[in-house]
């Protein structure tokens, strides 16, 4: 298993890779669709491969409390659980922890915490977060992380890292044969606590790296600034990996900085509440200019929702509550996504990345009206 730089953007920190898992080949930069309980909401396995997704993200914390590892484990694994044979990435659960569950308990050895399912008292520390990721047989594993609240005061954030590095230590140490494994920088705003959290794991050789603690409600100019902190400091060589963002402008920004992968619940969950994604911004479907209009989602789309049907249909869908809409929304805003990365890869490999993230940017605009997409 091998991560491999294929072309560099001479203009930017742009890259694209080929990461090598036990369930094939990621190639990047990559959006990963969050499956968070073991589906992407609305979508089978099937109709993701048809839209070329290439890894999709699970979640320690979720999956330990419902379904339950047992279960899991008696149907083979995830991947066999729920039918998907790509790779598959899943967070530690650390920031579910301190973002759900109730009455944490914090120590050296995890947290201890009641769940928000049920109440019933849980513990979750670095040991715990790898043997459930092992029994989860996920091609990528994230080390366990206190993830800390924006904003917090520098003690605090100090605490959080110390707290993160110890724990990454003996994420290091308890990982499994064919699994690799992520670190995560903490360190809030405060760029000497993020540059002391990524040198040293950096100095740890983790598979790859993630910068976390970032799309937590903090201002999109200070997300950057805290991946900006961050990134000099990890290896050039390794996968870096943004978690948690985000909208299609700030990924090629991130792109542009050098990171590879992605996650975020936007075009899923936003497509359950009518918001429609377009290469050139967002609208909602429910708007009543979207009544009469019989062109498609997007004028130029390929994605299934766009060929077939029209804003008109959708707009009756989702008026009407019918699970249809729920669906052909969420296809087509998931196509976006992984297209503009397609697009963003392609652009890269022809050295055209600059002119292509400008042109991208410049036009993007959220809450357009519908004929502004045309």
């Amino acid at each position: 298993m091998s991560f491999t730089i294929e072309h560099r953007d001479s203009k930017s920190e742009a890259r694209t890779g080929r990461l090598a898992t036990s369930h094939g080949v990621i190639e990047t930069p990559v959006f990963m669709p969050v499956g968070t309980q073991g589906t992407v909401k609305c979508m089978s396995p099937d109709e993701l491969q048809q839209l070329g997704a290439q890894v999709i993200l699970g979640n320690t914390y979720h999956l330990m409390t419902r379904p339950g590892l047992d279960l899991i484990r008696k149907a083979g694994g995830l991947h066999r659980f729920m039918a998907w044979d790509g790779p598959v990435l899943t967070d530690s659960g650390g920031y579910q922890v301190f973002s759900l569950a109730k009455l944490r308990r914090i120590s050296e050895a995890g947290v201890e915490f009641q769940s928000h399912v049920d109440g019933a008292t849980l513990f979750l520390g670095p040991r715990e977060a790898m043997a459930t990721q092992a029994a989860l047989g996920s091609d990528i594993a994230m080390v366990f992380d206190e993830c800390p609240p924006w904003p917090c005061d520098r003690e605090y954030a100090c605490r959080s890292v110390d707290l993160s590095l110890q724990w990454a230590a003996i994420c290091r140490a308890e990982g499994r044969p064919g699994q690799l494994l992520f670190g995560i920088v903490q360190g809030s705003v405060y760029p000497e606590l993020r540059e002391r959290c990524a040198r040293e794991l950096a100095a740890m050789d983790f598979d790859g790296y993630a910068v976390g603690g970032v799309s937590v409600g903090e201002p999109e100019a200070e997300m950057l600034a805290q991946v900006d902190m961050s990134l000099p400091h990890l290896p050039r060589e390794k996968p870096r990996y943004v978690m948690g963002v985000g909208t299609l402008p700030q990924m090629l920004k991130m792109i542009a900085r050098g990171v590879d992968m992605f996650d975020c619940v936007l075009p899923t969950r936003e497509a359950r509440h009518g918001k429609v994604f377009t290469k050139r911004g967002t609208y909602s479907i429910r708007a009543a200019d979207c009544r009469e209009d019989f062109g498609p989602l997007e004028q130029g789309c390929e994605c299934y929702a766009c060929r077939q049907f029209s804003r008109a249909y959708l707009r009756h869908l989702f008026w009407a509550n019918e699970i249809l809409g729920l669906r052909l929304l969420t296809w087509h805003n998931l196509h976006v996504y992984l297209s503009v990365m397609r697009n963003a890869r392609e652009a890269i490999a022809a050295g055209g990345f600059e002119e292509f993230q400008r042109e991208f940017v410049a036009h993007y605009k959220e809450g357009n009206e519908p004929n502004e997409n045309d």
